[in-house]
């Protein structure tokens, strides 16, 4: 991304198309001028006398005839989002509207702006540090109430604070240990040696506390996928339905119906879990159902959870030998798969063949069991509530810092690794100058998160995946 600080951009800041209102985003050093030189206020005010943070009524004027009525806000750096003059135009929503006004601006000293542009100059001017604008565009893209509240906590500054605050100590035993290279021939030691060490575990503590956290957000921000497999005419697809409130699968007497998987989304208590209903596991010559089996399996590989759905009715001493044979079978093949076994069709059975089915199949080990009916709905919350037992909430309930960004994870990977070098080189009683060379790398990690350390490269991949305006 080639960088321009000192041209006015501008960008449509709501989504394109019609609607009631549009805003158009204005911003650099010339912003409020250009916008004055188009507006005419209804009380005869000049734009660039206002006070910032003030909202103007007046029309927007193209060869001196009004296109269009508008509210005109004005902010004035540095006490701006991107830290430089701001214009905001609300205009009509209409889609000939908006492109006149920004056709306007761009014949009179503005250029469209780049993805994400304005977060950059909000970072490049100190408004964002790089991990506060990364999660910008994770608010934007939130979907659920737990991935917006971790999004909001790292606008906030929570993650960064805390990378901050240990670099800073860091820093200041890396320059006393710099700072006794210089007294070699003295033998002094400036750092002390004891304090220095508890530092180095308490940012090993922390940073193993992180990267553990980053199992838990990746899930919550990317969906919990779910994996609902068994035999044919168990009822996958009627529980999918019931699961989320609507005829998405097509249900049949017919066994073999499902010949690929169908996937869908549901929020359950602010995390978001991605079902997949699969083709039923059984032995087949049909070559189409054969290659549905083939996708069946390809997906519990990529599912988090695996739900195995059992037919209740179908469970006599000879048929629920035989399943727990395929259960076990599945757990063999999967062994790092949580497995959810779920008795579906159980509104057909007595309460004491509910009993022996629930003492049978809660024998089988490193399994969860679930008894309900997915035409009746019976059970269905019970089911719900269980999934969310596979999320560790209990890190969103205290406020916990979540890591949800690869390139946040890969950082902290390497400062790891950097410092239980530095570790092992107190233990090895290495000089000075040998572990100054590992903490400038630990420094260096810390400074890819936070943004201290940037290259244009960096910047483009990250800023590329805004959208354009924000």
């Amino acid at each position: 991304m080639v960088m321009h600080p000192n041209d006015n951009i501008i960008a449509l800041a709501t989504p394109s198309g019609a609607g009631a209102i549009a805003v158009i985003r204005i911003s650099g050093p010339d912003a409020i001028s250009l916008c004055s030189t188009h507006f005419r206020s209804i009380h005869n005010k000049k734009l660039n006398k206002q006070k910032t943070h003030t909202i103007h009524l007046g029309h927007i004027l193209k060869e001196g005839k009004e296109l269009d009525e508008v509210l005109v806000s004005i902010f004035k750096d540095p006490h701006s989002y991107t830290g430089e003059n701001v214009v905001e135009i609300s205009c009509h929503g209409s889609p000939f509207i908006q492109q006149e006004i920004i056709q306007l601006f761009l014949r009179n000293g503005c250029r469209i702006a780049n993805p994400g542009e304005f977060t950059l100059r909000a970072f490049l001017n100190g408004k964002l540090d790089l991990s506060q604008a990364e999660a910008v565009a994770d608010l934007i893209a939130s979907d659920n109430e737990a991935s917006h509240q971790i999004a909001m906590q790292q606008m906030r500054g929570g993650f960064s604070n805390e990378i901050k605050a240990l670099r800073d100590e860091l820093m200041n035993f890396a320059s006393l240990i710099e700072l006794e290279l210089d007294f070699a021939e003295e033998d002094v030691e400036f750092a002390n040696r004891d304090q220095f060490r508890a530092l180095i575990e308490r940012i090993t503590k922390v940073l193993k506390h992180l990267i553990d956290s980053f199992a838990v957000g990746n899930v919550i921000k990317n969906g919990i996928p779910v994996a609902i497999i068994g035999e044919p005419n168990v009822g996958k697809s009627t529980l999918l339905n019931a699961l989320l409130n609507e005829d998405k699968a097509i249900v049949s007497d017919i066994a073999g119906t499902t010949r690929d998987a169908i996937e869908d989304e549901l929020n359950i208590g602010g995390i978001g879990f991605r079902f997949i209903d699969t083709a039923g596991i059984r032995e087949t010559k049909d070559v189409i159902e054969s290659i549905g089996i083939k996708k069946t399996f390809e997906k519990i590989t990529q599912a988090q959870v695996v739900m195995y759905l059992i037919d209740a009715t179908d469970f006599n001493p000879d048929g629920s030998e035989r399943q727990i044979v395929e259960i076990k079978s599945l757990q063999n093949k999967f062994p790092d798969k949580p497995l959810l076994l779920v008795a579906n069709k159980t509104d057909q059975l007595t309460d004491i063949e509910k009993d022996e089915m629930n003492v049978i199949l809660s024998a089988v080990e490193e399994s969860h069991l679930i008894l309900l009916s997915a035409k009746t709905g019976e059970g269905v919350d019970e089911l719900k509530s269980k999934l969310l037992d596979f999320v560790n909430t209990g890190a969103l309930r205290n406020n916990e810092t979540i890591i949800t960004n690869s390139r946040h994870y890969d950082a902290l990977l390497k400062a790891l690794e950097e410092i239980q070098k530095v570790q092992q080189g107190m233990d090895d009683q290495l000089s000075g100058d040998l572990l100054a060379i590992d903490i400038r790398q630990v420094l260096y990690h810390f400074g890819e998160i936070t943004g201290e350390i940037t290259n244009d490269d960096l910047l483009g991949n990250i800023f590329a995946n805004f959208c354009i305006g924000k």
